[in-house]
């Protein structure tokens, strides 16, 4: 295990010592989601109520800075100065760069037509299909590991040929089941497991982020 990712999981179980039990399962999703960044693919996260609240959460962390400066790079910004010296000038010093996430939680016109006209069980089965690739990395949140518009979405991730991650409580439900590898906080009530949630992925983000932007590798992500 490479020095950066320890730091992060050791800061991570100092804070918070009960998720010691999780630390192989959380490096092991950082892997995949590693991977897939490492090879221009992206991430579809999805959860319900303070889960949907997670899944963008995490899309914010990623798709900016988090902690690490993320400055376009020197060619791109050339370009856009090039396109517009007044505009450019300002986007390349403001603008950051991401790693692709996108929150099958957020778009509410296609969400609502979908479970208005055709299913409300595979609104997120549906975004995953429009969206996913094979690839990339579907993060499904269910406190209870048996969230059925979750579920129905792994189905279609796994036929996708997309890995799947899933952050759920104690209990793990189906979704640990089904998962390529499930991250299971030892809690059993909903409040608590989303308060241990949010570490986690807090932790997930910052690794992703140092891999990417640190300063010992200062890699660009290419834009399709």
């Amino acid at each position: 295990m490479e020095q950066r990712v320890e730091k992060h999981l050791d800061t991570l179980i100092k804070r918070f010592p009960k998720l010691e039990c999780c630390r192989g399962d959380i490096e092991k999703a950082y892997r995949l989601l590693e991977e897939a960044y490492e090879k221009d693919h992206k991430l579809l996260i999805a959860g319900n109520g303070g889960s949907a609240a997670d899944s963008e959460h995490i899309a914010g962390e990623l798709m900016k800075r988090f902690q690490t400066p993320r400055p376009c790079p020197q060619e791109f910004a050339e370009k856009l100065k090039e396109i517009d010296p007044i505009r450019g000038e300002n986007l390349a010093k403001n603008l950051e760069q991401g790693l692709m996430a996108i929150p099958l939680v957020a778009h509410e016109a296609l969400t609502t037509a979908y479970i208005n006209d055709v299913d409300g069980m595979g609104v997120f089965a549906q975004q995953l299909y429009g969206f996913g690739r094979p690839g990339d990395v579907f993060l499904g949140i269910s406190t209870s590991g048996n969230s059925k518009n979750v579920m129905s979405a792994t189905v279609v991730a796994r036929a996708l040929g997309i890995k799947v991650i899933g952050l759920t409580g104690a209990e793990g439900g189906e979704l640990a089941r089904v998962a390529d590898t499930a991250i299971r906080v030892p809690e059993t009530e909903t409040y608590m497991i989303q308060e241990l949630h949010l570490p986690v992925y807090h932790c997930l983000c910052l690794m992703l982020e140092d891999r990417f932007f640190g300063n010992e590798t200062g890699v660009s992500v290419s834009h399709r």
